[in-house]
């Protein structure tokens, strides 16, 4: 069990039921890990109070499996940032490449004249 801290308690408040933002905050709320709530299942005797310390449990599995799904996909996603920037670096190779051809081509070599010249002797 652990206590909350400001910023923590401010997320943690109800909409409807409690006082506005600042009002009467005297203490801050305590909370439980994960461990804290199966010891807690441990030692409580009532059923109503196994069985609700047993789905407070599961939320945490709950929980648990959803940032490890966002832990994947923000892997998946450094992937393909790092597949794209790749990508990006080919491009402008290519682009690169397609300036210094174009340059060429501005660039054209001087020609030398072949054939007959005719002269005007008279």
């Amino acid at each position: 069990m652990f206590e909350l801290t400001a910023e923590e308690a401010s997320y943690s408040r109800s909409q409807i039921v409690t006082l506005k933002r600042g009002e009467n905050l005297k203490y801050l709320p305590y909370a439980f890990t994960e461990h804290g709530v199966l010891m807690l299942a441990n030692v409580l005797k009532s059923k109503s109070a196994i069985e609700v310390s047993m789905r407070i449990i599961d939320v945490f599995i709950l929980l648990r499996e959803q940032i490890g799904i966002h832990e994947e996909l923000r892997d998946e996603i450094e992937v393909i940032k790092q597949k794209v920037n790749n990508q990006s670096k080919n491009i402008e190779l290519v682009f690169q490449y397609l300036d210094e051809l174009i340059e060429k081509k501005e660039k054209p070599t001087p020609r030398i004249p072949i054939g007959f010249k005719l002269t005007n002797k008279k």
